[in-house]
């Protein structure tokens, strides 16, 4: 009976080790993207050349980490072994994890695939069996906003902060989904470098990183909906275990953190008190209008500048028109904006500018521009207007119908409607016939005609020979001018031993040479008079320098005294001057 018992016990233990298992399990097959996933791949039989999949959509943040179970109960032998990984999705999506493989007995099994659905950030992060599943209550990512019911187009401020416990280190910080602000507009504050500070967080002081600051603007009333944020953090956690020395030692692990969603309530514009004049304005605000002039002659310009000032929405909104009269032309304007952002706000100026130019001599009427925008705060609107301005066209073509000043009037196009606008026109003539026979008769008229040509001939001719005459004197003068410049700089270089001649001959050459370029005469030869040419003429910088500098040179040799190589490099400077203009 004993033997018989022997016999079966064996009997099921081949029947056993014959049912070789090898699959994969997860832990979740629904998760949000700032969730961890644990993958295990078991097997009751031991194996050789295991290869996981490629984890395609995940990162790799834990493992593999392998266990082998291996015991005997009742003299049944009882064996396990696990391969597990942990990862974090990459993004929102439906994922496979595909085959793994092993080889068992000189056998090649695989796992089946698994679908995996990764979804948007959800409130709570445990990933079970995760090593860093501890760190939910101690790191944490917060929005903060500067209000959560406010009006259209009124700014509020958000703040992204990541909150951790100062027993473990943040070591990198990564982006993985960023929030849209859909219906907002919103614009990014800089934050130009990230520094940890400390904070008092639920009765304990932690640290914390500003990661992200914007500002919105919301552009619909009703319950707006601030999705979350989510982020990577690569932290160092500490370990039970101590070095050498008894310091704790640590392990860098990652983790997925996210915000709460949070509800903003907008709320519509009081209808009533509404000014036509209101085009979006919300804040604080003022407006100016500046005309550059007061009076001018008609045909000339003067540029007139609408500007508004202050705090709210200034790139929200459109500056209102300015109307003139017609006899006034105006170009379309030139828009600027000096305006800077930070997480309170949004301050400064934007101006349009206007070009005027008028057509006839009189005295025209800027009317007042008409400003509206909303006062968050007093909740209510405001409305304000430039000042009414007189700009005197002095000189100019008369407009006739301009002295009737009660017929002036400004319609919605911008023109002025004038009573009898048209009457300088003559609807009659008055026309009497010529009697050529009599004008013909007269012999000494028709003489004086035929004479005119020969006369305006002969002094054309004249004046031809008198312009060639005073042309060739000029180009006389130059070129002995030119040629007297020649000779003093070799002369100059010949007496480069005597420092009066030398400097003398250097002051007589530069003369006439540039009398020979620009005409100048004596008296008018001095720094400034040269300098103020040469700008005129286009001549670079650096010649410029040089040829003042040259001159200085030989206005200080008169006082003071000067070296052999002082006068070889001013006789150099001088050569290089002459050659630089002859290329010029």
């Amino acid at each position: 009976m004993k033997k018989l018992l022997i016999l079966i016990s064996l009997l099921f233990m081949s029947f056993g080790f014959s049912q070789i298992k090898f699959e994969a399990e997860v832990s979740k097959t629904n998760l949000g993207v700032n969730e961890n996933l644990r993958v295990d791949f078991k097997m009751n039989k031991d194996g050789d050349n295991f290869n996981p999949p490629s984890f395609d959509g995940f990162s790799v943040v834990g493992g593999p980490n392998q266990s082998v179970s291996n015991s005997w109960i009742n003299g049944v032998r009882s064996f396990s072994k696990t391969y597990s990984y942990f990862l974090s999705p990459l993004k929102k999506g439906k994922y496979t994890i595909g085959q793994a493989s092993i080889e068992i007995d000189g056998d090649i099994y695989k796992t089946m695939p698994i679908q995996v659905q990764v979804t948007e950030a959800v409130q709570s992060s445990v990933s079970p069996n995760n090593s860093i599943s501890f760190l939910n209550d101690d790191i944490e990512l917060n929005l903060e906003v500067s209000k959560s019911e406010t009006y259209l187009n009124e700014p509020i401020s958000v703040e992204f902060k990541l909150l951790f416990n100062p027993k473990i280190n943040v070591t990198n910080l990564g982006e993985i989904d960023s929030p849209e602000f859909n219906n907002f507009w919103s614009q990014n504050i800089k934050i130009p470098r990230l520094e940890i500070k400390s904070t008092s967080y639920k009765g304990q002081r932690y640290n914390y990183v500003t990661w992200k600051r914007a500002l919105l603007f919301p552009q619909k009333s009703g319950n707006l909906e601030l999705l979350p944020l989510t982020l990577d953090v690569t932290v160092d956690v500490p370990t039970n275990r101590r070095d050498f020395f008894g310091n704790v030692i640590y392990t860098q692990t990652s983790k997925k953190v996210s915000s709460k969603k949070k509800n903003i309530k907008v709320k519509e514009f009081p209808s009533e008190g509404k000014p036509e004049s209101f085009n979006g304005a919300v804040g604080k605000f003022d407006v100016s209008l500046f005309s550059s002039k007061s009076e001018l002659k008609a045909t000339e310009s003067f540029q007139l500048e609408l500007k508004v000032n202050g705090r709210g929405n200034l790139k929200l909104f459109s500056l209102p028109e300015i109307k003139v009269p017609s006899s006034l032309e105006k170009y379309d304007p030139e828009f600027k904006e000096d305006i800077k952002s930070s997480i309170s706000g949004m301050n400064g100026q934007i101006s349009n500018t206007y070009t005027i130019v008028p057509q006839f001599q009189g005295k025209y009427p800027i009317p007042a521009v008409e400003f509206s925008y909303f006062d968050p705060e007093a909740k209510k609107y405001i409305t304000i207007k430039t000042n009414e301005s007189i700009v005197d066209v002095t000189e100019g073509p008369m407009n006739s119908d301009y002295t009737n000043n009660s017929g002036l009037s400004f319609n919605q196009n911008n023109t002025i409607q004038t009573i009898g606008q048209f009457n300088y026109i003559k609807l009659s003539s008055k026309f009497s016939s010529i009697n050529s026979k009599k004008l013909l008769d007269s012999k000494l008229w028709l003489y004086t005609l035929l004479s005119i040509p020969f006369l305006i001939f002969i002094v054309i001719l004249l004046l031809i020979k008198v312009t060639r005459k005073s042309i060739s004197d000029s180009d006389l003068i130059t070129k002995n001018a030119e040629k007297l410049a020649r000779k003093y700089l070799e002369n100059a270089k010949i007496d480069i031993s005597n420092k009066e001649s030398f400097y003398s001959s250097l002051d007589q050459a530069l003369f006439n040479f540039f009398k020979s370029k620009y005409m100048i005469r004596k008296e008018d030869f001095s720094k400034d008079k040269i300098k103020s040419i040469l700008i005129k003429e286009n001549i670079s910088e650096k010649v410029i320098y040089d040829v003042i500098e040259l001159i200085e040179s030989c206005e200080i040799a008169r006082y003071t005294p000067a070296t052999t190589d002082a006068m070889d490099k001013d006789y150099e400077k001088a050569v290089q001057i002459l050659t630089n203009f002859e290329n010029v």
